[in-house]
């Protein structure tokens, strides 16, 4: 028997999106699992912790702390802007009060400890040696002991995929080494992917965690587990996850019909620098998968979490009675200049769509090797306002091809289109440590760890970090029609929330 285990902190509005193709794919074969999504209640844990509070802020939101949970579960908080950002950051406060005489920063989407780096072995090593230290033991050492008690496993599986998880991820692998020594651990997700795809990746966790797995797990998991024949494919299974009372107003359903990127080819990407395959499942099993999964687990929204949804999946659901209402990331493409085809994804229950413009100067994007045509973006953004789509975009500054000049003309860019973009990702360029790409640049340190997964370099157009964030605090922001798209921005969740506002 295994059970999965899902670390403080990710975002506690959904089910976290690789446990459920596991739980499925394992009791597909006839295994028993358990799960604990120990992110959602160890926050809720925090929250109802008793705290002092001297300020009349703090005085408040411990007195609402009930009423703003139960409000992020209510549609009615999603119909005032105001209502819902005093709120959300009314509970992040209470976070924040937690966390700040044990000098960590603390919130609910984040958290990092002033003592103890991610990127570092030794300190994630000291963080399970002192995993009596870590804020959420006196919840996960007592609610460990009765899970563990009541379902007996023989493996313990972490999904460790933000390096938000990862201290505490190894407090309770520490917690579990030193009073059940008797159980195999295994760790997989983002984080371990990236981790292990490290082309002078040496294990410093031998002593720790027993087997780390990249990439898809099922088939690695399965044969842990002693399974010797042909693997199937079996759907998600959300069942240990339905009963959850996530901050959102219904349950919120994670798929993937993808792993890796299917353009993969933008310069300085860590999908390419870690050479991560692109895997699409067949349209006919994901759309077989969605039927399955809306019947039994009815969901408000999906949240496709595909680094882009593959086109013949867009293509059939354009061709689709509405299921659900669904979002999720996509590349602009031709497709979106057709007026029709816009309509037909609104009508298959489109309610927003993430999109990564990153520049709005071709130059940039063709030096990027994007695949990205200005005058194709232009006209999608045109069709999904027409239409009723939400759009979040995404940019990112500082990248080697582009300078303050490049940057401004994105700055155009943007302003022009204003009214066409909902929502905007301002994002400063980080360097993947291992991209060959820049062999010709002068690297320095940036992230100091031997687990870090980008580093600093010399700009050969001398944009850097202190310039960039000049230019967006002293020049971006202050454009009228983009400091208007700014302050529609969700505080903690982001786009995990946005798409709720524009259900109707």
């Amino acid at each position: 028997m295994i059970l999965f285990i899902n670390p403080p902190i990710t975002k506690n509005c959904e089910p976290p999106g690789g446990i459920p193709r596991l739980v499925g794919a394992v009791r597909g074969h006839g295994f028993n699992c358990g799960v604990l999504d120990c992110s959602h209640e160890g926050l809720l844990f925090l929250l109802k912790n008793k705290c002092k509070a001297n300020d009349t802020w703090s005085k408040r939101a411990i007195k609402n702390q009930r009423s703003n949970r139960e409000l992020l579960s209510s549609w009615k908080t999603y119909l005032n802007r105001d209502r819902y950002h005093r709120c959300v950051t009314d509970l992040n406060r209470l976070l924040e009060l937690q966390g700040k005489p044990n000098q960590l920063s603390l919130t609910l989407s984040n958290f990092s400890d002033q003592h103890l780096s991610p990127l570092k072995s030794m300190d994630l090593i000291r963080a399970a040696e002192n995993y009596r230290d870590n804020i959420f033991f006196p919840y996960f050492s007592k609610r460990l002991r009765e899970v563990i008690h009541d379902n007996q496993p023989t493996l313990i599986g972490l999904s460790l995929n933000y390096l938000s998880q990862a201290v505490i991820s190894f407090g309770i692998i520490g917690f579990i080494r030193d009073c059940f020594p008797q159980l195999s651990i295994v760790a997989g997700g983002g984080l371990i992917t990236s981790w292990l795809r490290s082309s002078d990746w040496r294990n410093p966790f031998s002593g720790l965690i027993d087997h780390m797995i990249a990439g898809p797990g099922e088939q690695q998991l399965l044969h842990l587990l002693g399974w010797k024949k042909e693997i199937d494919y079996h759907p998600p299974d959300y069942s240990d996850f339905i009963s959850q009372t996530y901050f959102s107003p219904g349950f919120i359903l994670p798929y993937a019909a993808s792993s890796g990127c299917y353009w993969n080819r933008c310069s300085f990407c860590p999908e390419k620098a870690e050479s991560n395959p692109y895997i699409q499942a067949p349209v006919d099993q994901t759309m077989d998968d969605l039927n399955h999964l809306i019947k039994t687990n009815k969901p408000i929204l999906i949240h496709f979490l595909d680094n882009a949804i593959p086109l013949p999946v867009l293509d059939r659901l354009c061709k689709t009675p509405q299921l659900a209402n669904w979002y999720g990331f996509v590349r602009f493409n031709k497709r979106f200049e057709d007026l029709d085809y816009c309509r037909a994804l609104k009508r298959s229950g489109c309610v927003m769509l993430k999109l990564g413009l990153e520049s709005g100067d071709q130059s940039v994007l063709d030096r990027l090797d994007k695949g990205i045509n200005l005058e194709v973006v232009s006209r999608s953004l045109l069709n999904l306002k027409k239409v009723g789509i939400a759009t979040y975009v995404y940019l990112l500054f500082g990248t080697p091809a582009e300078s303050i000049k490049e940057a401004r003309k994105t700055m155009d860019f943007i302003t022009r289109f204003h009214d066409c973009i909902t929502y905007l990702n301002l994002a400063i360029f980080n360097m993947p440590v291992r991209n060959s790409v820049a062999a010709g640049l002068q690297i320095d340190s940036f992230y100091e760890g031997d687990l870090s997964l980008y580093c600093d370099f010399t700009h050969p157009k001398g944009f850097n970090r202190r310039q960039i964030r000049l230019f967006l605090d002293r020049e971006l922001k202050r454009q009228p029609q983009v400091a208007a798209i700014l302050r529609r921005d969700l505080p903690y969740y982001t786009s995990n929330h946005a798409p709720l506002f524009h259900i109707k």
